[in-house]
């Protein structure tokens, strides 16, 4: 239990500045009347989650995970502090501080990611990342509903203080963690440990998949926030909304469908739960057409559901491919992939939703 609850505060931590970033951040440049393609390019600025591959190898040959983790997380804490000094329309400064904060949270996860590949047993990995979405989510709704709110009521500055909090809070358990001993690997260059990677027999079809899986969720869901925002919606509603019915729904979501990984079998749950989350995403389409209070709040919570079971189950088929001395840097290359579909198809919805 120790071990769930080590890998769940550091993906909650994760899921805090990623859920402001994505989440709030665009209502916030929506209500002061920034254009859907600058909103939707500036998915652009995580293109460090897309490229933390480069890294991965590099910590696989660290003797310990956590030496990396924690001073990751303070270099963005204090990152965000800083930034709660300048104006909050200094959108040129405040789009680069994130991504720097990207940069410094994509190789956290690249270290946290080995170390769940090293704690969790095949038997465990279900329930594992289950937990791990479940955590990641709870940080991406606090930092992007939760904040969102509290953004609405204490101002820009105070809340990026909170999230400072928020980090400092959650990275504090792994320093209570015993790591299991790790033999250093010989030194070997980044682009030799990719290249072996990716050599493997299948790994070509998988990584197609997995860029298949995650574009349609990506089209359909980034543009919801400026929707909500010109449907009438204020900041505080849609706070209450992604907060309250997104936060419950996904929470449920991930530790469902990491609880029926093992009954059902890898296979099965990841064609289910995809099947699932399609139905939740056609409700958005209808409910662009058919404006509905009540309705929305519904197709929230159900879209928010099946793409936690989804998330959890790939994640869960994402370890498996991992090799044991190898976890980083295997499982990094296929959430790159993830993360590739995620942002691309965000960057063109923009331009999707505008025309």
């Amino acid at each position: 239990m120790r071990r769930l609850f080590v890998l769940g505060a550091l993906y909650l931590a994760q899921g805090l500045p990623f859920g402001f970033f994505t989440q709030a951040l665009p209502v916030k440049m929506r209500e002061a009347g920034v254009s859907l393609e600058l909103i939707g390019l500036s998915s652009l600025l995580a293109l460090p989650w897309a490229l933390k591959f480069v890294l991965a190898p590099t910590l696989d040959r660290a003797r310990s995970r956590r030496a990396w983790i924690v001073p990751l997380q303070a270099v963005s804490v204090v990152g965000l502090l800083l930034l709660s000094f300048a104006p909050d329309d200094a959108w040129a400064l405040v789009l680069a501080a994130f991504f720097a904060t990207n940069l410094f949270a994509a190789a956290q996860d690249v270290a946290t990611d080995g170390l769940a590949v090293d704690v969790l047993s095949r038997e465990e990995r279900g329930l594992g990342n289950g937990v791990q979405v479940a955590g990641y989510r709870v940080g991406m709704i606090v930092g992007g509903g939760v904040l969102l709110v509290a953004m609405g009521q204490l101002g820009w500055s105070a809340t990026l203080r909170l999230l400072a909090l928020g980090l400092t809070i959650t990275t504090l358990p792994v320093l209570f963690l015993r790591e299991p001993p790790r033999v250093a690997r010989p030194s070997t260059t980044s682009l030799a440990s990719l290249t072996e990677a990716t050599r493997r027999p299948g790994v070509a079809t998988w990584l197609t998949l997995l860029l298949v899986y995650k574009l349609g969720g990506a089209l359909a869901t980034s543009m919801l926030r400026p929707m909500l925002v010109d449907r009438g919606l204020g900041v505080a509603e849609v706070g209450v909304l992604l907060g309250e019915v997104g936060f419950g729904a996904g929470l449920v979501g991930a530790l469902v469908g990491g609880a029926l990984m093992k009954p059902l079998g890898r296979g099965r749950a990841l064609a289910s739960f995809a099947a699932l989350q399609a139905v939740g995403l056609a409700g958005y389409a209808w409910l662009a057409a058919h404006p509905d209070t009540a309705l929305l709040h519904v197709l929230v919570g159900a879209e928010h559901l099946f793409a936690g079971m989804a998330t959890a189950a790939l994640f869960t088929c994402m370890m498996d491919a991992c090799r044991a001395d190898h976890a980083a840097t295997d499982y990094t290359l296929q959430a790159c992939a993830v993360v590739a579909a995620t942002g691309g198809g965000a960057a063109v919805a923009g331009f999707l939703a505008q025309a």
